[in-house]
């Protein structure tokens, strides 16, 4: 009886045809590329939902601190890796959270376009009548076109994006074509100017002409997943201030890893739920301050310590990060989204 052997199209080895898996690299032999089996890859690979994830998905949510001690004790085929667990995690958050992100872009773009409208009679009325409520008499159109020129020019938080120029001054040099120099020097920017104070100028007038601070928004929001690849590690640095003597740097971020990844799952309950009805505000104050909570009993169980140091360093730990680190990152997220957005 004579063997059959077959030729693997990865390592290109001879083996013989019996075997579903090719001996030298692991590559299934006999698999057919199909939709089916291209799609249950993409999700196997990068997103790794299989058994492991819903036996972490438990612990993770009912046992603060028993994934990172289990996986930190070489318990690690059992259970989803952590940054896997984040990755998956964060991917279902901001997908749920685009639906809220994209109404309330929408939403900032009508506000800033219906300022922009001009104003029909039956409005002169109105506001004819609300200034007056206000003590402020109106003898006629001249006189309310007056007050409204007066009010564009100095009211300076009427829009969306604060803009500290004369309006009707830029409104009058984008009318008449002029040079886009001549306008940012008009909005006062400074002759010698360098760099980045034109980049500021110019970005200003985009949004100013597009009247469109959504992409503002946007850009924000876009930035968020790459901003938390960068706090994630700061969070474990602070830990490992805390914790100088409780392990490497690298199980600090185990830590953090998971603990983020509960985060995420809570938010993304509470977006989810949000998307349904909308949730009253002291029952978010209680999920949120269930986090404190969850961290001060993830701490306790996995650097091993007594509850009291345990919940100072915890609130030690919450509170530097929301408020030094994350008003820090969210100012400089907005400074790039304003910047190159």
């Amino acid at each position: 009886m004579s063997i059959k052997y077959s030729i693997c199209k990865n390592c290109e080895r001879t083996f013989k045809d019996e075997y579903n898996f090719c001996p030298y690299c692991g590559q299934d032999d006999k698999e057919k590329l199909t939709l089916g089996v291209l799609f249950y890859n993409t999700i196997s690979n990068y997103f790794s939902v299989d058994a492991r994830f819903f036996k972490s998905f438990i612990p993770l949510m009912a046992k603060p601190g028993y994934l990172p001690q289990r996986f930190i004790q070489g318990k690690r085929l059992l259970y989803l890796h952590p940054a896997q667990m984040y990755l998956f995690i964060s991917v279902v958050f901001f997908f749920l959270f685009s639906f809220i992100s994209r109404d309330q872009i929408e939403k900032d773009n009508s506000v800033l376009n219906e300022d922009s409208k001009p104003i029909t009679a039956n409005d002169s009325t109105k506001i004819s009548e609300r200034l007056k409520m206000e003590g402020i008499e109106v003898r006629g159109i001249a006189d309310l076109d007056s007050i409204l020129k007066t009010q564009k020019s100095n009211d300076l938080n009427s829009d969306l994006i604060s803009f500290d120029f004369n309006k009707v001054k830029a409104d009058s040099l984008i009318k008449l074509n002029t040079p886009e120099a001549e306008i940012l020097k008009s909005m006062g920017m400074s002759d010698d100017a360098g760099f980045f104070e034109r980049k500021l100028y110019s970005q200003m007038l985009k949004f100013y002409k597009q009247r469109n601070g959504g992409s503002l928004l946007q850009g924000f929001y876009d930035s968020i997943p790459i901003a938390m690849f960068v706090l994630l590690p700061i969070f474990a640095f602070i830990l490992k201030l805390l914790y100088y003597k409780k392990g490497s740097f690298s199980h600090h971020l185990v830590f953090s890893f998971y603990f983020f990844a509960f985060l995420f799952m809570v938010f993304s309950f509470l977006v989810f739920v949000d998307l349904v009805f909308e949730i009253p505000f002291w029952i978010e104050l209680i999920v949120m301050l269930s986090t404190f909570f969850y961290l001060f009993l993830a701490v306790k169980r996995f650097y091993g310590q007594g509850y009291f140091l345990s919940f100072i360093k915890s609130n030690v730990a919450a509170m530097t990060f929301l408020l030094f680190v994350a008003p820090l990152a969210a100012a400089i997220m907005f400074l790039i989204a304003f910047l190159f957005y």
